[in-house]
């Protein structure tokens, strides 16, 4: 729906009666919410008859995104499986997600946090056996870790679950997305 016709419904005002006001013809109302952006005299006078700013007729509406909530569960849910193969637990999803075409910020934000969970655990990991070479301790600290390392992953996976079964969004994301 484009700018104007949102601003022009909010009115409740229909093509005619912003001709009207506006001073422009309906079929150039008519081109401008077809797509057509306004320009000049037109823009300005647009605005003057929907009290708004100028700007606010130029901004681009960004396309309305058709979350299949379904899907991004499975997509979601397909790493908990291969939570105890880490590399598993990222291409798993990816492939669902190049399979069914999901790229949306959602999906994107599932594979972004399974590649960050994987460095995590992988430094984490690794700082863990040196510590038990360090401090002697015994292999049951590395046990502990790795147990504690695939429940994180698995909290992680099953509490955005939830949150995108409630509100289509995820509980546990990042402000940036790794692909």
């Amino acid at each position: 729906m484009s700018k104007l016709k949102k601003n022009r419904e909010k009115l409740n005002l229909t093509q005619e009666e912003l001709s009207e006001k506006s001073g422009i013809s309906i079929r150039t109302i008519q081109r401008i919410e077809s797509g057509n952006e306004p320009k000049g005299q037109t823009l300005k006078l647009l605005a003057k008859a929907l009290r708004i700013k100028e700007n606010e007729l130029l901004k681009k509406e960004e396309a309305e995104i058709e979350i299949n909530t379904t899907l991004i569960k499975i997509i979601n849910l397909s790493s908990l499986p291969f939570t105890i193969i880490p590399p598993v637990n990222i291409i798993i999803p990816l492939i669902l997600m190049f399979a069914k075409k999901q790229f949306n910020p959602l999906t994107k934000q599932i594979v972004s946090i399974q590649i960050l969970w994987l460095i995590f655990s992988f430094i984490i990991f690794m700082l863990t056996s040196f510590a038990k070479n360090w401090f002697s301790l015994g292999n049951k600290f590395i046990l502990v870790v790795m147990i504690l390392l695939v429940l994180s992953n698995v909290f992680i996976i099953l509490r955005n679950t939830v949150e995108i079964d409630k509100r289509e969004k995820l509980f546990i994301r990042l402000d940036f997305s790794v692909i």
